[in-house]
């Protein structure tokens, strides 16, 4: 159930809910950039397109910048002007972050890493982007709450920004994987890459189909294997089993 809004306490979602807001969003989005409500779906997985999803559906701008010093932080976004510090081998820096606007670290755009962090980026992004669909829902006396937090007149830490919305960051996590990796999508990948089977995790081993299948949906959806599996067990594509019941055919015993 939905808690909050007495007194201006932000709201707390089951994950029933964050599932159902996820569809509706990817729902709307899909139509509205891919006219889904026009024209004919084609049976291929499809994935989401976060960049034109934040840019061009909730309206922010993305950005890049160096966002701590041991790469730690990933990104970030507030709901109001403010200044955001970087300590740096004792060198603080301030980076003015505006409204509507999400902070991914310059790492992302590094173009010799580009490919290896494809995954990592849009999940942060994706992250992000649930932060301002969840603000967006809050009541009026919360939002107003938050915006007299994150005073323009004040720098703050990252620390200080998230320990203000720590509470919304395990409901974040789990709508930003639902935006990107919607429930439909995954029927349809485990149906084309599965037969629509589970797949079988002995101990953190896979079998070789399991493996492909696994990896193709990745690909197909622009996701790491960590999210991919962790999205598949919440929806129940995955089957546990004990290692020693693990057989690998292409072993071949003496």
């Amino acid at each position: 159930m939905v808690r909050g809004g007495k007194g201006g306490d932000p709201m707390i979602l089951s994950l029933c809910q964050i599932e159902e807001i996820g569809a509706a969003v990817i729902k709307d989005f899909n139509e509205f950039f891919f006219h889904d409500s026009i024209k004919p779906r084609e049976e291929l997985v499809r994935a989401t397109p976060i960049d034109q999803f934040a840019h061009k559906y909730l309206g922010l701008s993305v950005g890049y910048a160096r966002l701590s010093a041991d790469g730690s932080i990933c990104g970030l976004t507030c709901y109001s002007d403010t200044m955001y510090v970087i300590e740096d081998i004792g060198v603080r820096r301030a980076v003015a972050l505006k409204r509507n606007q999400v902070l991914l670290d310059s790492s992302f755009s590094a173009r010799n890493l580009a490919q290896k962090m494809c995954g990592k980026r849009r999940f942060t992004l994706a992250h992000e982007c649930a932060h301002q669909i969840l603000f967006q829902m809050e009541s009026d006396e919360v939002k107003q709450s938050f915006r007299r937090v994150y005073s323009e007149r004040r720098p703050y830490s990252f620390r200080e920004l998230k320990d203000k919305e720590d509470w919304n960051e395990w409901q974040a996590n789990a709508l930003g994987a639902t935006l990107l990796m919607p429930q439909a999508e995954i029927q349809r990948a485990m149906q084309r890459y599965a037969k629509g089977r589970k797949l079988t995790n002995y101990g953190g081993r896979y079998s070789y189909a399991d493996n492909l299948a696994l990896s193709l949906l990745c690909q197909s959806l622009g996701v790491s294997k960590t999210a991919a599996i962790i999205r598949l067990r919440q929806l129940g594509y995955i089957e546990e089993r004990p290692y020693r019941e693990f057989v690998d055919p292409r072993e071949v015993w003496a």
